[in-house]
């Protein structure tokens, strides 16, 4: 194959490394931080360990230019508020006092200031915490994160290029201030904005930064002729500076299309982009646009966000074509290793064949690595690797557990009728209120409760053989009972069993799902020390045998009240795994969906009369570019239905989201015919309920009034105040009251408090309505 020259040599790259440590060392020094048990210099001084191990172990692996910058106690963004000086009022006397500890005020609110929003960045299972921005905000640049981590990487005599979030990028992820009008729009911002990113790249240039890497994913998305005009703008005035470093703008997640001759053309040194799943396109694009001669081009040509090995002669191909389209190819992820567990190395306990298959961010590393000698010296320096990844390529596309009869034969046995339900949604309603007389507003959670010490203990004690399944179940009964008390008490309508036996709402299922691998140390970054270990989604999918019916059964035998059944829906299973990407995700997510199918009816035939399939990921999964995302919203929702749809008119089925926009999914939600939605609200001060109300939607649905997210305890007036806002958009027959998502990360003092005022609020409000035996009329 053609090859760069000397003086052009491949680099290699990342854009950003996970940030938590080989043992999630950085969670337990931030957790401790917060118990007062770890001093904010013990914490200062484990991240900065953690940075210096990651930076170090990326240039033993071979990578020449590490990234700093990526790395934060919380979240990236949050850090770009910080450094943009762009704090809330509301916390700025906090910063002030104590700026770490004012940080994580505006991460997880004080019981007196509520947090910043907080939603999905992009289409990942990340949370970013969305800025608030107003008319009146005053950007003042603070560069002490961003220049003193690179000092620390040249301390160590390496090769560093810092990584912040762009500006176009910032002002539109961002969100008006609470009681800024609707007529203000942040990219109203732009010009004030950009001054503080001159202040920033000259601080970073006086600190010794040669490059400076500007995050644009934003540009990935449908954005409108203004939006293209600010970024064109943007980079016209931060190119023209003459105090910075070179700029690298970097992309990721999707296909640049109308952006990219925008970015091209701007006079800026580097463009970093994607050229993985969807991004693959823009390999295409790219002959058709001018500009790049003379431009650094970093190749995202190894999968950043999933966990497959790459398919090294394919990212050759792609290398070798773009060497004729710029000046200088370097070869990177398609974006930051953040979304990937640490080392493969780590995992003992999973079969050797597919071990063979997997890249966590230190194979990935070698991958970059190993291409970027490729194209630098020929294939023949790399013919060894080569040779090895092909013949892993082929043993996962011949596997057995990759190609199972049976299962693809019931899926292409599934017909228009299974998915579903056999009677309109009016009939059922009325079938349901009959059989569960429920009053107005019924109050109910999202289904897990508090995972104790105790329990975390049990589950380990029963996998190394401390106790036996017989003393382990009897400590998943003595909880559910608890659970089930406490709920009673309190006057919870419809209760839950607490899910005490679960480890993950997916990983649960995955590891009692043929098909599926577990990792026993494959933590992933959800937010800010929330860390979960996606299942691998190795093979074709099916059930053993029933995987919840057993606890369900037992919670039910225990109080008169309806207990629900809860399951993780197919789209969420495949959003929260590291899914296969050799076959459609339609065709898996059919498999996952005729599994979970199987379940829902033995939920049912064991007397379950409520069931709820949790579909979080269904709006996160969304495509960026609305051109596909008919067709991803017509089979996402399809295997909803094909999940429930078995069931008879009078079992009422439930389904939950939280921190999305649910804007650009209604419709969907409607197609997805469940009963009783319950959704996130509290942060975003019931937005979602009026999105719901002006858009007709037909159904009950539960928007939640209880941020869980936070330790704070929301006071039972704060609580009636947000159901009164939900009552302004959703007629009080259909609206439920319950938290905004699972309590499984909440301690329990907090708990109990919260859902007694939840409890206490939607009694109050009940009484200001007129009364009624059940839930009143059915709408028309």
């Amino acid at each position: 194959m053609t090859t760069q020259s000397a003086a052009s040599a491949a680099r290699a790259t990342v854009y950003g490394y996970p940030r938590q440590g080989q043992n999630r060392e950085l969670k337990k020094a931030i957790e401790g931080y917060w118990k007062g048990t770890v001093s904010a210099d013990a914490l200062r001084q484990t991240a900065a360990e953690l940075r210096r191990a990651n930076w170090q172990q990326l240039a033993a692996d071979g990578i020449d230019e590490v990234p700093t910058g990526d790395f934060s106690y919380y979240d990236h963004v949050l850090d770009t508020t910080v450094m943009l000086g762009a704090i809330p009022d509301r916390y700025r006397v906090a910063v002030e006092a104590d700026p770490l500890g004012g940080y994580f005020a505006m991460a997880r609110g004080t019981q007196e200031v509520a947090p910043l929003e907080m939603t999905k960045w992009f289409d990942t299972n990340y949370h970013y915490l969305v800025p608030e921005l107003g008319p009146d905000t005053l950007f003042t640049a603070d560069t002490t994160k961003q220049v003193s981590e690179l000092q620390e990487a040249v301390a160590l005599g390496l090769n560093a290029r810092p990584v912040l979030v762009g500006p176009v990028t910032y002002l539109l992820l961002a969100k008006r201030a609470p009681g800024v009008p609707d007529s203000f729009e942040p990219l109203s911002l732009l010009d004030k904005l950009l001054t503080t990113y001159g202040e920033v790249l000259a601080d970073l240039r006086a600190a010794g930064a040669e490059w400076v890497q500007l995050d644009e994913p934003a540009l990935v998305q449908d954005r409108t002729a203004d939006e293209l005009d600010a970024a064109a703008r943007a980079y016209a005035v931060l190119g023209g500076l003459t105090d910075r470093p070179k700029l690298l703008v970097a992309s990721y997640f999707d296909r640049l299309g109308e952006a990219l001759p925008v970015l091209a053309k701007a006079p800026v040194e580097g463009l970093a982009i994607d050229f993985t799943g969807p991004a693959a396109t823009n390999l295409d694009a790219l002959a058709s646009v001018a500009g790049l001669r003379h431009k650094r081009l970093v190749a995202g040509v190894v999968n950043g966000r999933n966990i497959w090995i790459n398919d090294l002669s394919r990212s050759l191909s792609t290398l070798a074509t773009l060497m004729g389209l710029a000046g200088q190819v370097d070869v990177s992820s398609s974006c930051s290793l953040l979304h990937v567990p640490l080392d493969v190395a780590a995992e003992k306990d999973i079969d050797p064949e597919v071990l063979a298959w997997l890249a966590f961010a230190r194979q990935k590393t070698a991958e970059i690595v190993t291409l970027a000698r490729g194209i630098t010296e020929g294939t023949e320096a790399i013919a060894a690797e080569l040779t090895a990844n092909r013949a892993a390529l082929e043993a996962r596309a011949g596997s057995a557990l990759t190609n199972n009869p049976q299962v693809r034969a019931r899926v292409a046995a599934v017909t228009e009728a299974d998915s579903r339900r056999s009677v309109a949604y009016p009939e059922r309603a009325a079938a349901q209120r009959a059989r569960l007389g429920l009053p107005l507003l019924p109050t109910t959670t999202v289904g897990s409760f508090p995972q104790t010490t105790e329990l975390r203990t049990a589950r380990a004690n029963l996998r190394t053989g401390r106790i036996d399944r017989t003393q382990y179940d009897e400590r998943i009964e003595a909880e559910i009972r608890e659970v089930l008390a406490f709920q009673e008490k309190a006057g919870l309508d419809v209760l839950v069993h607490g899910e005490p036996e679960r480890n993950d709402m997916v990983q649960y299922f995955a590891e009692q799902l043929d098909g599926y691998v577990a990792t026993q140390h494959g933590w992933v970054q959800s937010y800010g020390t929330r860390y979960v270990r996606p299942p691998v989604l190795a093979g074709d999918i099916s059930r053993p045998e029933a995987m919840t019916v057993r606890w369900t059964q037992y919670a039910q035998s225990q109080t008169d009240k309806p207990v629900k059944g809860m399951l993780t829906g197919p789209v969420t299973m495949l959003a929260w795994s590291f899914v296969r990407d050799d076959q459609p995700r339609s065709e898996t997510a059919c498999q996952v969906a005729l599994a979970l199918r199987d379940e829902v009816n033995d939920l049912e035939a064991g007397g379950a009369s409520v069931i709820q399939v949790d579909e979080p990921a269904l709006r996160e999964t969304l495509p960026l570019r609305k051109a596909d995302r008919a067709a991803y919203l017509a089979w996402g929702t399809e295997v909803f239905r094909l999940t429930t749809s078995g069931v008879r008119a009078d079992t009422q089925i439930h389904t939950h989201m939280c921190y999305v926009e649910f804007g650009d999914i209604l419709s969907a939600l409607d197609e997805m015919d469940a009963d009783v939605a319950s959704l996130e609200a509290a942060r975003s001060h019931m937005q979602v309920a009026h999105e719901l109300g002006d858009a007709g939607y037909p159904r009950e649905v539960g928007p939640g009034v209880y941020d869980i997210h936070s330790p704070r305890v929301p006071g039972t007036p704060e609580i009636v105040s947000l159901l009164q806002k939900g009552l302004d958009a959703i007629p009080a027959e259909r609206l439920w009251v319950n938290p905004d998502c699972g309590l499984k990360t909440r301690g329990w003092p907090e708990v109990r408090d919260s859902l007694q005022h939840l409890v206490d609020a939607a009694h109050e409000v009940r009484g200001t309505l007129p009364p009624h035996e059940v839930r009143g009329t059915l709408p028309s």
